[in-house]
């Protein structure tokens, strides 16, 4: 599958059709907190994460997350991803650190994928 920028809705049912056509049960995203957009469908975070910086995103606006779309709550999204190892921002780990960026994340992805 091609990489998609999301600016608009994407259904939990199209999550999963594209799970299945990748990892079976997740989908690797990255989100833009300042602009409020996504990339999927890319089979490494950092493909993603390029799309973005070439479509005009900041790389330090952006995070890589696993969604798992047959999930709820806390389960749906993961914080994990080598491109959030930026010790220069203080992100010391794959995971994101920062309360504030994963609650912009959420805010983000909920935005963009509807419950």
């Amino acid at each position: 599958m091609a990489i998609a920028v999301i600016d608009g809705k994407i259904s939990r049912q199209e999550l999963t059709d594209i799970a299945k056509q990748q990892f079976g049960n997740f989908v690797k995203a990255v989100v833009d907190i300042e602009r409020g957009i996504m990339a999927i469908g890319g089979e490494l975070h950092a493909d993603e994460e390029a799309l973005l910086i070439e479509r005009g995103s900041e790389q330090e606006d952006l995070w890589g997350i696993n969604l798992y779309p047959e999930k709820g709550g806390e389960d749906f999204i993961e914080f994990d991803s080598m491109v959030n190892l930026r010790p220069s921002q203080g992100n010391t780990s794959r995971g994101v650190e920062d309360p504030k960026t994963r609650e912009s994340i959420r805010e983000v992805v909920t935005e963009r994928v509807p419950q």
